[in-house]
């Protein structure tokens, strides 16, 4: 049998640096998550990120929610099985979702009063629990224009501001299944808040919900205090989002996503949350 030698390559300096940066590019690719959820999947993931500030989000694709029998559905809770106390934690809420349902992630849902009952519209399964709140006034809330993050029972999602909602409810083309109000809106029809000052130094931790072109959802959690201007231009420019709604901020905004070692004992009034039926 014949053996066939070939000649060692020949490495110069040339070839070392084309090598070096071929590492360098490819490097560059990778994800610059500070934390991937381990557990994740194709309909919804959870991650932490550095840039452009340190964030937590959760994403769930719309398509996953509207399929037939999805295995996942996005939900609001808000009081305990006997109707007469808040849940007020992710703990709570996780205990009492039947053995066959698990929580995958969740997140304050919008602003509240000191019996943590939600101060803007709200519909959970349909019921109505609190009308449209049009009503001016002080605070993020009433920082016009604010807006709902409502889906059918079809699970199509959708972020409306609060004006152009009342007028589809009276048309009939809404038909909310769930329904959570705040404000203010960050994002309308992709565009910031005209009353944002990009040289804002009011900086506090917030948290918010994107409905986004690439047809999914995202919750987002800043990890750090940040400006409304930043936090819109996240959701405008990163993930781009037309339309995202700001939930809650300072003491309030609160992250469940176990997938990434965030659970936040924090007390307050409507929790949005993704379950999974098995």
């Amino acid at each position: 049998m014949l053996s066939s030698v070939f000649p060692a390559p020949i490495i110069t300096p040339i070839t070392m640096l084309v090598a070096a940066l071929l590492t360098v590019s490819i490097s560059a690719c990778q994800p610059s998550n500070s934390d991937t959820d381990r557990s994740s999947t194709a309909a919804w993931s959870c991650q932490t990120q550095d840039m452009p500030f340190t964030y937590s989000a959760c994403q769930i694709d719309t398509a996953a929610l509207n399929s037939k029998d999805p295995p996942y559905s996005l939900q609001l809770f808000w009081q305990q099985p006997d109707g007469k106390q808040p849940l007020l934690t992710f703990d709570k809420l996780v205990n009492t979702l039947p053995k066959a349902q698990t929580l995958t992630f969740a997140m304050n849902a919008g602003m509240y009063n000191e019996s943590y009952a939600p101060i803007g519209y709200t519909v959970i399964e349909g019921e109505e629990i609190l009308s449209l709140n049009l009503k001016e006034g002080g605070g993020n809330f009433h920082l016009l224009p604010n807006g709902v993050l409502w889906w059918d029972k079809a699970g199509n999602v959708q972020i409306t501001e609060s004006h152009a909602l009342q007028q589809q409810l009276e048309q009939g083309t809404a038909q909310p299944w769930y329904a959570t109000q705040s404000g203010p809106m960050l994002v309308i029809n992709g565009a910031i808040h005209s009353k944002f000052n990009p040289d804002s130094t009011s900086a506090k931790f917030r948290n918010g919900a994107g409905v986004c072109t690439d047809g999914r959802i995202q919750f987002v959690n800043s990890n750090e205090p940040v400006t409304f201007y930043q936090f819109a231009s996240l959701f405008k420019d990163e993930l781009h989002c037309p339309n995202a709604l700001f939930l809650d901020g300072g003491i309030a905004s609160a992250l469940y996503a176990p997938s990434i070692d965030k659970q936040d004992k924090k007390n307050m009034g409507v929790i949005i949350g993704v379950v999974e039926t098995k």
